[in-house]
């Protein structure tokens, strides 16, 4: 049988392992601009700019 004191510690460690992966989710899904993205776009506009 669970004791008042565990029953708070364990809503209290699940409570943080949600927020753990609601805020790892939130911040891992940026979307990151890199270099080459870059190149590839201006050279899409070069290709278009031709045609």
């Amino acid at each position: 049988m669970l004791t008042f004191k565990t029953t708070i510690m364990k809503k209290v460690f699940l409570l943080m392992f949600l927020a753990g992966i609601l805020s790892t989710g939130f911040v891992s899904c940026r979307e990151q601009n890199d270099v080459a993205d870059d190149v590839e776009d201006v050279a899409d506009d070069v290709e278009d700019a031709v045609d």
